[in-house]
């Protein structure tokens, strides 16, 4: 006799698949765990260092609080990580409530161990060309700046700000974000210090976020094809044979002919795109196609989903 499948869906599992999957998730939740403080600690030695080696020797201020706290350095003579630690703690407050406990903990920990390696961290001074602080400072403090962000935290400062506006207007990168709101404190850097610096700040501002995106989005750069034509299914057994590449058909519907038409869509790497366009070609002359960079590809094929 057949038993029938209950009411919602697939029956429940058996005792020992519940617990199977049940360690299998744990021990995925670990893992996570602890590749997110790993990142966090990385970013925040990297990120730290870009100060005494290119950022304060060259009166770089890089924006955010830590900026602030380099100006009120070069003013009154304060040490940069602990002033950046206490003016953090008002926005941490603001924080804990709106962007949840794990992520404020984790935020915590990188604040704090941030602003105490960049007053603790025993590095000689790499440059006193302006110009190269900027440069080489801006890409080490956007790689580790990335990196405590890929671990799901901040440094306080803008960057919280950042990934709370982020949070809530996701189609404006958190990179863009941060250099719109370090543009405000690197005036400061203007008004108290020199023009010239404060010049010297937003060029490693724009390069910091830029390598920031380029940390969290990976250098991968996928793209994902859509194909519209007449030929479809022949297109498809071609991809799908030729490329080795999975296709997925949507089902769409033309907006002035109102007729029921087949987009192909498949991801492969900017090296297969050739391949592709002369697949296309060779099929149907007249068929349309667009081509999108897909930033991150999990899956089959691709990076695996866990990493």
């Amino acid at each position: 006799m057949t038993g029938r499948i209950p009411q919602g869906g697939m029956p429940p599992l058996r005792t020992t698949e519940r617990n199977d999957f049940s360690v299998k998730k744990l021990s995925i939740f670990k893992n996570e765990q602890v590749m997110a403080y790993l990142q966090i600690f990385v970013g925040c030695l990297l990120g730290a260092m870009a100060y005494p080696l290119f950022l304060s020797p060259n009166y770089i201020s890089p924006g955010g609080l830590t900026g602030v706290a380099m100006v009120l350095n070069y003013l009154i003579h304060v040490p940069v990580g602990t002033t950046s630690l206490l003016l953090n703690i008002p926005l941490f407050m603001v924080g804990y409530k709106s962007m949840g406990r794990m992520f404020v903990f984790r935020s915590l920990i990188a604040m704090v161990l941030f602003s105490v390696l960049i007053d603790l961290i025993p590095l000689p001074v790499a440059t006193t060309e302006p110009l190269l602080g900027a440069i080489f400072g801006g890409v080490l403090l956007g790689v580790g700046l990335g990196l405590i962000l890929r671990g799901g935290a901040t440094t306080g400062g803008t960057d919280m700000s950042a990934r709370m506006v982020h949070n809530r207007f996701q189609h404006i990168s958190v990179g863009t974000l941060l250099f719109g709101l370090d543009c405000i404190s690197v005036l400061m850097a203007g008004l108290f210090i020199e023009v010239e610096y404060a010049l010297y700040a937003l060029i490693c501002i724009y390069i910091s976020s830029k390598v920031i995106d380029m940390v969290m989005l990976g250098t991968n750069r996928e793209k994902a094809c859509y194909v519209i034509s007449k030929q479809h299914e022949q297109i498809k057994h071609e991809l799908m044979h030729k490329l080795e590449r999975g296709v997925t058909v949507l089902h769409a519907e033309g907006g002035w002919s109102g007729q029921s038409r087949p987009v192909l869509l498949c991801v492969l790497s900017p090296q297969e795109l050739t391949q592709l366009k002369m697949i296309v070609r060779s099929l149907d002359e007249s068929a349309f196609v667009f081509v999108s960079d897909a930033h991150e590809v999990l899956g089959e094929g691709f990076r695996k989903l866990a990493e």
